[in-house]
């Protein structure tokens, strides 16, 4: 399967061309405002709405690292996973993960 390629690329008359078309944006405006009107601006903006942030309720734990494990396992088990690509490990760790919940007693508390 052939990666699509993200990167565009112009010629320098394009570029030029792209250049002497301008912007939209009125930056000598932008620039006139003050931090009340930008923060006043961005709360009006329909588009901002869903991304506002509530940064006192984001949770900043960061996961414990892997542990490394060596184990020995059936050589047709481990075949299957690798047999599924990328990410078998991924995918024996959630299976691994699904089994300890449900046999994890809730602690009452």
């Amino acid at each position: 399967m052939k990666k699509k390629n993200s990167i565009e690329r112009y010629t320098a008359d394009e570029l030029k061309q792209k250049q002497a078309a301008g912007t939209l944006s009125d930056w000598n405006a932008s620039a006139a405002m003050t931090a009340d009107e930008i923060e006043a601006a961005i709360a009006d903006d329909a588009d901002e709405m869903a991304m506002t942030i509530d940064w006192g309720t984001v949770d900043t734990h960061l996961p414990e690292p892997k542990a490394v494990l060596n184990m020995r396992v059936d050589r047709d088990v481990l075949d299957f996973f690798k047999s599924t690509g990328r990410g078998y490990q991924t995918k024996i760790n959630a299976i691994l993960r699904a089994y300890k919940d449900a046999h994890t007693m809730p602690k009452n508390g």
